[in-house]
């Protein structure tokens, strides 16, 4: 019913964005660019859109400024690695896949979102 006002999307797929209270902050249904979206706001969301968008390319440099720094200077630098994530060889296809390493239901649990970066 009113599928027309709401871009034919099915009703799962008009709840698949919808937030959930206790997820980690690093949630992508916490973009604040996608909530205003869905609000109709649409020029504040292009604007934060963009702010967010910096804010990832600022991430990525500093990242490769101390990945450079650290090849000049000998001493060891960490790649950037997902919290939740590593990546390891399919025993099947024997491609890199990125597998679930555990952490995140424990961390929901607890309410203990320290280790995830502020992204937003």
């Amino acid at each position: 019913k009113y599928a027309e006002n709401m871009y034919y999307f099915s009703e799962l797929a008009l709840t698949l964005n919808a937030p959930e209270n206790g997820t980690a902050p690093t949630d992508s249904r916490w973009r604040p660019d996608q909530r205003l979206m869905e609000n109709g706001r649409w020029d504040e969301a292009n604007a934060e859109k963009q702010r967010l968008e910096e804010k990832q390319r600022l991430s990525r440099k500093r990242r490769e400024a101390e990945a450079a720094r650290a090849t000049e200077d000998g001493t060891p630098c960490d790649p950037y690695k997902p919290l939740w994530f590593e990546r390891k060889k399919d025993p099947v296809t024997q491609e890199l896949a990125h597998v679930y390493k555990g952490g995140y239901w424990e961390s929901k649990e607890k309410q203990d979102w320290s280790l995830c970066p502020d992204i937003f």
